[in-house]
């Protein structure tokens, strides 16, 4: 039976999940993590995309992406490839290292774009023992970039748009969009400075 074919809009962004065959850990150490940003670079610089979000936890990793050139499917298999020929070379390891296709859902609203981010950096503190107190503690997510307010490190990381949904005042869209993250339920986006802007 042909695999369904998956839409791609280039004005749109989606969340992607990649885990590991047999949801095993893909990622083990520091090195792991640089390994997998470099595949990150490599392909941005043949297929640029933007990323809002992401989060890179020990057998899977999140990714909020939008591809506006070529196909998402592209961009993810020049990627997955990489980090996969990097990691089978260093832990000689064969066979498949991920579980399937990756998982990918559109959000087509700031609205969802606010609860997937949302969603993408709780997962470390959302683990049956959390691996962390605080989601800031994290390093392997870009929550801990919002969070100490630090410019982004990478040509493809928008670290602007997702707070700009909450507030307008500069020196508070941060916060604003922290706050929003770190509330264990949802509640209500329009509680928040200036509610949540059209767009």
């Amino acid at each position: 039976m042909a695999r369904k074919r998956r839409r791609w809009n280039p004005e749109r962004f989606d969340h992607v999940v990649m885990r590991g065959n047999n949801r095993q850990d893909i990622f083990h150490d520091r090195g792991d993590i640089s390994s997998f940003f470099r595949a990150m670079h490599y392909t941005y610089s043949k297929y640029p995309f933007t990323i809002l979000a992401y989060c890179i936890m020990t057998n899977h990793y999140h990714l909020l992406i939008r591809s506006p050139e070529v196909p998402l499917g592209q961009v993810m298999g020049y990627l997955n490839r990489r980090y996969s020929d990097a990691y089978k070379k260093k832990y000689n390891y064969s066979g498949h290292l991920y579980e399937s296709r990756y998982f990918s859902e559109m959000a087509s609203s700031p609205r969802s774009l606010l609860l997937v981010s949302r969603y993408i950096h709780r997962n470390p503190i959302n683990t049956k023992i959390p691996m962390v107190k605080k989601m800031e503690d994290y390093l392997d997510s870009s929550f801990y970039l919002y969070k100490n307010e630090k410019e982004s490190p990478y040509p493809y990381l928008d670290l602007e748009l997702l707070p700009s949904f909450l507030s307008e005042a500069t020196k508070q869209n941060r916060q604003a969009y922290c706050l929003f993250c770190e509330e264990e339920k949802e509640g209500n986006l329009e509680s928040h400075p200036q509610g949540m802007k059209d767009t």
